[in-house]
């Protein structure tokens, strides 16, 4: 599986709807690819906070990166 197999298949993953075969080898590749490991966390961390807005009557964490921040400011104004 490349890098870019990869993010293909990440919200399949995060899902649980990945089949067997391709689990394995997403694993496999997160195994060897520091970079791909990094990319899935922050995913996961951009996941949860994109939840956590949504939520009724949740106060948002104060320790959100403000990078972050930027780059969500910046793609909603690239109309992304």
């Amino acid at each position: 599986m490349t890098c870019k197999d990869l993010i293909d298949f990440l919200m399949s993953y995060l899902d649980g709807e990945l089949p067997e075969k391709e689990t394995r080898q997403f694993e496999d590749h997160l195994g060897i690819c520091v970079n791909c490991e990094s990319y899935l966390e922050s995913y996961k961390e951009t996941v949860r906070l994109g939840k956590m807005i949504c939520q009724p009557n949740e106060a948002l964490p104060t320790d959100i990166p403000e990078d972050l921040v930027a780059a969500i400011l910046e793609a909603r104004r690239a109309g992304v």
